[in-house]
């Protein structure tokens, strides 16, 4: 080969591999940022806050699809991540028992906390020996307007915008008002509610139900019925004549079992996915497990079975 040939050969090498090398410094100069990190407690704010943000951040959610949120726990791995977050968002008032203290320790490093009951009117569970914060506010669709606002801000704070904000609320204002025109098909004397333990303090706080008790007298699972506690609420259902028990689904229907056996209590039960989302179906986004319940509800109490 003579000189020209090889001098051209090795012009035409020099140019692809500046080529290349300009390839890859504009590849490297135009790659996404990393997105912020939110990490949410539970399952049903974290559909809450996946359909807030949107593409705006990585949401990791804690809670695994049918968990108990009273008692679930997390890997160290889960533990470490959450204190690199840029957000955490919490049910708070004692839901998550659990992952309280890995809170805590984010908090400590840092980590800005949003806790969902700081944003609403919170109720108290009561029984005739006990009372405490019920955590469930998540059955008032009305609540969680207002905790969708409030982490409009919260979000905004953490630099995450929140452009999905405006139209969820719009679903759960739809959500309220399909919840209230079902709920009043049910007779007056039928809006008595039974559940596995206190759930429903807000949905019956809003709607016009009356709680007429617990299988666990409790605002958590982690509670268990006295003998007393199951013949003094079988005495309360018969007097009010429910019809219908409803135990979460992510529990043993068991303890609304043996009430209906020892106590001498007919009445059917029925399960719902109240505390935590399902992997499909209908229960696995938050707005789907609320009509679901409803329509489980108005079944149960207009019926009877």
């Amino acid at each position: 080969m003579s000189a020209r040939p090889r001098r051209a050969a090795r012009s035409v090498a020099a140019a692809l591999v500046l080529a290349a090398v300009a390839t890859g410094t504009t590849a490297c100069s135009t790659a996404a940022p990393e997105r912020p990190l939110v990490a949410v407690t539970t399952n049903i704010l974290g559909d809450v806050v996946d359909e807030v943000v949107g593409e705006a951040a990585d949401v990791m959610v804690l809670m695994p699809p049918g968990a108990d949120p009273h008692s679930f726990e997390v890997s160290a791995k889960e533990a470490a991540r959450l204190r690199t977050a840029d957000l955490v968002v919490e049910n708070g008032l004692g839901l998550e028992e659990g992952v309280a203290r890995h809170v805590a320790a984010a908090a400590e490093d840092g980590v800005p906390v949003f806790s969902a009951g700081d944003a609403v009117d919170a109720l108290e569970w009561t029984t005739a020996d006990d009372s405490g914060p019920d955590p469930h506010l998540w059955t008032d669709p009305g609540r969680m307007i207002d905790v969708v606002a409030a982490l409009e801000d919260a979000l905004r704070s953490a630099g995450i915008d929140p452009a999905g904000a405006d139209a969820y609320a719009g679903q759960l204002e739809d959500l309220d008002a399909h919840m209230a025109s079902a709920f009043a098909a049910i007779p007056a004397d039928r809006r008595a509610l039974v559940t596995n333990h206190h759930v429903f303090g807000y949905l019956a706080d809003r709607y016009g139900f009356r709680v007429v008790g617990a299988v666990i007298p409790s605002g958590t699972t982690l509670a268990s019925p006295s003998a007393a506690d199951l013949r003094d609420l079988a005495e309360a259902i018969d007097e009010a004549g429910v019809p219908t028990i409803f135990a979460d689904a992510s529990h043993p229907a068991r303890l609304a079992e043996v009430l209906a056996e020892e106590g001498d209590v007919h009445v059917a039960i029925r399960p719902l996915a109240t505390e935590s989302l399902t992997a499909d179906g209908d229960a696995s986004t938050y707005l789907g497990m609320m009509r679901a319940n409803t329509a489980s509800i108005v079944d149960g109490l207009s019926t009877g079975s």
